[in-house]
């Protein structure tokens, strides 16, 4: 079992920036990629960034070149950031985080992003 909490998420104005973070514990040695997805008012969850145990990333479209995801290990935890630069209103959503795992595939409880003026 993977246990994931993520931090971070505010209201921020249009062209701003915000850090989430994801704190991974329970069997982490068994994840192998990490991931942000998110869910847009009215709309279904969709990718946003991922990130492999090589560090090898993928983004989605709409946010290639605004937003970073990076990983990070501790003794007992696996963190997961997303830095969100240029931020616009179609960003707002609940972000999630989530851990691909040999055990299965977990997410956090999401948090929510607001970007408005």
């Amino acid at each position: 079992q993977v246990q994931l909490v993520e931090s971070g998420g505010v209201l921020v104005q249009p062209g701003g920036s915000l850090r989430l973070s994801c704190a991974a514990s329970g069997s982490i040695f068994s994840i192998n990629a990490m991931a942000w997805h998110r869910q847009p008012p009215g709309n279904q969850r969709e990718l946003v960034a991922v990130i492999s145990s090589d560090g090898s990333t993928n983004y989605a479209n709409s946010v290639k070149d605004r937003f970073t995801i990076s990983r990070d290990h501790a003794k007992s935890a696996v963190y997961a950031y997303l830095q969100m630069n240029s931020l616009k209103p179609e960003d707002t959503a609940v972000y999630y985080c989530n851990a691909y795992s040999r055990t299965g595939r977990y997410w956090g409880q999401g948090i929510q992003v607001t970007v408005s003026s």
